[in-house]
């Protein structure tokens, strides 16, 4: 990670623990025999984009994207160009039935990160088209204490759960302080069964305002 990340000193134990360094001699073994997403410098592009300062609402996602193009650091989000997954695309129809917003022509997410919307995956690297393939590594003890440290904020967050892998990291958090918004997941086989209704993004700023904090702006615009 980058020094000039404000989360470098609040996750900086985690770097001198036997699991550290045992995870990234797998990433990098992993990365010398085959294709790894995202790309080396994109792995901690969440953590870049929004500063711990900043963070005011969590998304959680369990694993990177594993076809070409797609992964870039950030959960469910692709570069402009790149065709817009599933899942995202039930985010974008949600998005748009819950608050009116045009559906954006792209599937990049930055515009979210950089209003300190903290778009993270449980697992932060993948094999190249074998979904899970990075999973129980290591980077979940590293992203769940992420979690704590998002928890330990003085301020307000909502914390978004879609699907169980992501609502089970609900003990992480501190529920009194915090707000919840937790659904099925978007992807297509579960969205008709919780998730399309459940008016995430409309919920969140309502739970933003009452603690006195800045709404997010959740329309992507064309250009991001």
């Amino acid at each position: 990670m980058a020094a000039k990340t404000d989360w470098n000193p609040v996750l900086r134990a985690e770097f001198d623990k036997p699991y550290w360094r045992q995870l990234q001699e797998f990433v990098h073994t992993e990365r010398s025999r085959n294709t790894v997403y995202p790309a080396h410098d994109e792995v901690f592009a969440a953590l870049h984009l929004t500063p711990y300062e900043s963070v005011k609402v969590m998304i959680l996602g369990q694993d990177p994207y594993h076809g070409p193009g797609q992964a870039h650091g950030l959960c469910f989000s692709v570069r402009p160009g790149v065709t817009v997954p599933p899942s995202l695309e039930n985010i974008q129809t949600e998005l748009h039935k819950d608050l009116g917003v045009p559906v954006p022509s792209h599937g990049s997410l930055e515009h979210w990160a950089r209003q300190g919307v903290l778009l993270l995956n449980a697992t932060l690297t993948v094999r190249a088209r074998r979904a899970g393939s990075h999973q129980r590594r290591g980077w979940e003890t590293f992203t769940d204490e992420v979690i704590r440290a998002v928890s330990a904020k003085p301020e307000t967050v909502v914390f978004i759960l879609w699907g169980s892998y992501a609502r089970r990291k609900k003990a992480l958090i501190d529920t009194g302080r915090h707000a919840i918004i937790e659904s099925a997941h978007p992807s297509p086989l579960s969205a008709p069964r919780g998730f399309f209704g459940s008016r995430p993004f409309s919920r969140a700023n309502q739970a933003l305002a009452a603690a006195g904090r800045d709404p997010v702006d959740w329309a992507i615009p064309d250009q991001p």
